[in-house]
């Protein structure tokens, strides 16, 4: 299963740490060779154990990717030495396995070289490596957000949440969207099938599908959350593949 670290050198050497102790806690990957991962690409690994973890990711149906949406999804972890295999049975067909090949890694980050390996049925299907960096996170706001929240500040592009939105996160993990009518009430919106979020470390992730239309889903990050404020922040691209920082700040509704 696990294999010697690529180098250039006649003589690599293994980095001095042990890895199976400094890799607990909740990571998030913050660069792909050398350059920063969007928001909506990110996901949550959290290493409980040498050899257990969990990982929350959400993918887009709408960009030719796999659907998943995994909140604190199972993974078998393997460490020897520096390199550490992640394997991810998706469903009775499908297998990710990624190996990270770590070069350093400290209490608040860690640069790997990593292959990610997507097999169906015995077959791969998808193979890519990188270099990359990952940073680690101790936040959780899986509590602080529940409630209602009103969003008092938007810049960068427009999404799908705007300045005349409400949302109410529940503990069920699913959230309710109000838009403000002409009258000034708020009302929730009623066309929805279905409406679903999930906070893990900083990520937050929400998907939903109005009658007749397709899934859409969005990704941010939590830039913070105390006395009743709230920011979001997220790395988006442009369409001419140019990248822009987006916020959003929302206030506590009692």
């Amino acid at each position: 299963m696990f294999t010697a670290c690529s180098s250039n050198d006649d003589n690599p050497t293994t980095p001095d740490f042990n890895l199976s102790e400094m890799i607990i806690g909740k990571w998030m990957p913050a660069g792909l060779d050398g350059k920063p991962v969007l928001t909506d690409k990110k996901a949550v690994y959290t290493f409980v154990s040498a050899t257990k973890a969990y990982m929350s990711v959400s993918t887009n149906p709408q960009q030719g990717e796999e659907t998943v949406w995994n909140d604190q999804k199972e993974l078998d972890v393997a460490i020897s030495g520096n390199t550490m295999i992640l394997t991810n049975q998706s469903d009775e067909h499908t297998t990710m396995v990624e190996e990270f090949c770590f070069t350093a890694i400290s209490g608040s980050e860690f640069t790997a070289n990593h292959k990610l390996t997507v097999k169906v049925d015995g077959s791969v299907v998808l193979s890519n490596e990188g270099v990359i960096r990952f940073e680690k996170t101790t936040a959780d706001y899986t509590e602080p957000i529940l409630g209602l929240w009103e969003c008092t500040g938007l810049t960068g592009i427009e999404t799908y949440n705007d300045a005349n939105a409400r949302l109410e996160f529940m503990a069920d993990g699913t959230y309710r969207y109000y838009r403000k009518e002409e009258g000034g009430q708020w009302q929730a919106v009623s066309t929805r099938e279905f409406q679903d979020y999930f906070v893990d470390g900083t990520l937050l992730a929400t998907r939903w599908k109005n009658q007749s239309e397709e899934e859409l889903r969005e990704w941010w990050e939590i830039a913070s959350l105390a006395d009743g404020q709230m920011q979001w922040t997220a790395l988006r691209q442009n369409t001419d593949g140019s990248t822009i920082q987006q916020t959003m700040t929302w206030t506590k509704v009692e």
